[in-house]
């Protein structure tokens, strides 16, 4: 008697798939990235229904089932202000647990076209270029240099004049990095001042 098998292809649960986009943003996602493993909107408001998903921003969701990020409200504003964008000045620093900073809302730099509003989140409408962001703990930041410069000249000079000596001594950046990046902003001397006061410091210690 002969004996046909057939192999049946099962399709991968959707949860399972934004699982996947979801886990190097530490379990947050756009309805773009949900599209692209094939999860449609209507399938998204399901499990938003059934308490698998929730929405965070507008397009931005997080899996329930992820455990929670530290940095989730920081991610998710990325993802909100979509491509270009990144986390900074003081809450860069956070990021980077530097000189103790605690904002009490959400610095991100985006490109010049974004034209969002979020509470609690202050827009900075700048061009970064791709070597001036990273990714630090699943968050999208701006990097030392760039944060610490723009701590400098936008925040509190005596919070960057901390965050240059920690990083330093944590091997993070050095001082010759630190001028070349100052040296390329038109308040470059001020920042020079700022990094010599920081020099005498460390020879000091």
């Amino acid at each position: 008697m002969e004996v046909t098998c057939s192999v049946v292809f099962v399709q991968p649960r959707g949860l399972d798939l934004l699982y996947d986009v979801a886990e190097p943003q530490g379990g947050y996602f756009t309805t773009r990235l949900a599209a692209t493993t094939g999860v449609s909107t209507r399938l998204l408001t399901h499990y938003a229904a059934a308490g698998d998903i929730k929405r965070v921003a507008h397009g931005v969701y997080r899996l329930e089932r992820f455990p929670a990020h530290r940095f989730g409200d920081m991610i998710a504003a990325t993802l909100w202000a979509g491509p270009g964008s990144a986390i900074s000045h003081d809450s860069a620093l956070t990021v980077y647990e530097l000189a103790g900073a605690m904002p009490a809302v959400i610095h991100i730099t985006v490109p010049h076209r974004f034209r969002g509003r979020r509470p609690g989140t202050v827009i900075h409408q700048q061009a970064l270029t791709p070597r001036e962001v990273t990714v630090w703990d699943d968050v999208p930041v701006t990097v030392i240099e760039r944060t610490i410069v723009d701590v400098a000249t936008g925040i509190d000079p005596s919070l960057a004049a901390e965050a240059v000596q920690q990083a330093q001594q944590q091997g993070l950046t050095t001082r010759e990095r630190l001028i070349a990046y100052a040296d390329a902003h038109p308040d470059h001397a001020a920042l020079r001042r700022m990094l010599e006061l920081d020099k005498a410091r460390l020879r000091a210690v």
